[in-house]
């Protein structure tokens, strides 16, 4: 949880950020990003379990640049920050790491931008299973009253055999006097942690980094993010974090955009019972708005109530959902195949059997893919799972026809992938002893 460090009796993961498996799209990311050759991948959390996107055919996108992100990039030009931030970078060698007495021990302090800085640890966790770590104000007890800094950092465990597999979280916080410190009650699971093969602790010593930029102090009631970004965000009408995530992530794709601004409606037609029309003017809004943008009338469009406002949904659902019925709308229009030529893949199902010359392969299309992360290092390693090739034998064999039960080899072979690829990590599972779904901590990195 992005969180001071009190010692609380319980704690949620990260509840303050999006949650892992979700590219929340903020309204900060570029055009330039989503068109980057490589992957686009974020590994933040989201109590609403996004899928990831990644972009990996810039080609088919590119035809939108000049259409759609002509005036955001001059919207943007002159929005940058008028000045960097002072960054500093701070290691903190814990050595004995496992004979650390006491629940909880600060590094030595250091200077960023004027200001005095430490961090702070609980080796055993903050009431989790999970090491908790967070940045401290090292000397808040001696700063005038009302003092109020902002700073944006970020925390990591280096990985001392292989560092591309760091663990590292990033925030930004305002301190002040009531939250003198800020972090991760649950940083990353103390079983990876402690793990010897993992590379995290390596003769009993950890590496720990801060990395910290101190800005100027911003008054929220005054901020200006058009001003200071070049975007807007979404007004939240309770519990929609999950779909308003979902229509930035499809807002920053330019073709999508594109093809929601060519759907045809006409002047007879409400937003409020036209979902095309709706995410139309929700979109407009998004790319000329001053202001934060209110979907009230788009999901009113989906049927919704304000009940439904105040539920959690299944952000995949709503996503298959949406792209479904958008779909269906672009059908005869100079649309159509726009949300199968972005998100559409297709892999064969094979069935081969050991010990006698048959086989069975069905080809399949998907919009998306459910990765497993328990288990995983990386969303490579989630996709080599994803293929593993699994034995039917034993009880399990395979009815082939015209030979009976067979021993067989079961797989996925991937034939092509869409554009714009979505995956679904999947951060629950049902725990048996407590009879409740729970949390997958494991991190993939980017």
């Amino acid at each position: 949880m992005l969180v001071p460090h009190q010692e609380l009796a319980t704690a949620d993961a990260d509840t303050a950020q999006p949650m892992e498996g979700i590219v929340c799209a903020p309204s900060s990311i570029s055009i330039g990003a989503l068109l980057h050759p490589d992957s686009y991948h974020d590994s933040g959390m989201c109590g609403a379990g996004m899928p990831v996107w990644i972009v990996r055919n810039p080609g088919l996108l590119m035809s939108m640049v000049a259409v759609v992100a002509q005036t955001e990039a001059a919207s943007t030009a002159e929005s940058q920050p008028s000045e960097d931030p002072q960054t500093s970078r701070f290691t903190w060698t814990i050595a004995s790491f496992t004979r650390l007495n006491g629940k909880k021990h600060y590094s030595d302090v250091f200077a960023v931008g004027g200001y005095k800085w430490r961090v702070l640890i609980f080796p055993k966790g903050n009431n989790v299973e999970h090491l908790s770590m967070y940045l401290d104000v090292a000397d808040s007890v001696n700063l005038p009253y009302g003092w109020s800094r902002s700073a944006q950092f970020s925390l990591s465990v280096v990985n001392q055999i292989d560092q591309k597999y760091t663990t590292r979280k990033d925030t930004q916080h305002q301190f002040s006097a009531r939250e003198s410190d800020w972090g991760f009650t649950s940083f990353m699971p103390l079983s990876e942690l402690y793990d010897p093969s993992r590379g995290y602790l390596v003769n009993d010593t950890i590496v720990v980094e801060a990395e910290v930029a101190a800005r100027k102090m911003v008054d929220y009631w005054t901020y200006d993010s058009k001003k200071e970004t070049g975007y807007v965000g979404l007004k939240n009408q309770g519990a929609t974090c999950y779909m308003n995530s979902l229509l930035q992530t499809l807002y920053h794709i330019p073709y999508f955009r594109k093809a929601v601004y060519h759907m045809p409606t006409t002047e007879n037609d409400m937003p409020s019972g036209s979902i095309p029309l709706a995410l139309q003017t929700l979109f407009y809004k998004l790319q000329y708005s001053d202001n934060s943008v209110a979907t009230k009338e788009l999901t009113k469009s989906f049927g919704w109530d304000t009940y439904d406002s105040f539920m959690q949904h299944d952000v995949q659902e709503l996503n298959r959902v949406l792209c479904e019925k958008l779909e269906d709308k672009m059908k005869g229009t100079v649309v159509e195949g726009t949300i199968e030529q972005l998100f559409e893949g297709h892999h064969i199902n094979y069935i081969e059997c050991i010990n006698v010359d048959y086989k069975s392969n069905r080809k399949e299309s998907f919009y998306d893919l459910q990765l497993d992360v328990k288990g995983c290092r990386d969303v490579y390693a989630s996709f080599d799972k994803y293929v593993e090739v699994e034995r039917l034998e034993g009880d399990n064999k395979y009815h082939a026809e015209n030979h009976g039960l067979q021993d067989a080899k079961k797989g996925v072979l991937f034939l092509d992938f869409p554009p714009v690829l979505q995956l679904q990590l999947k951060r629950f599972e049902y725990d048996y002893m407590r009879d409740t779904m729970v949390k997958v901590g494991t991190v993939i990195p980017c």
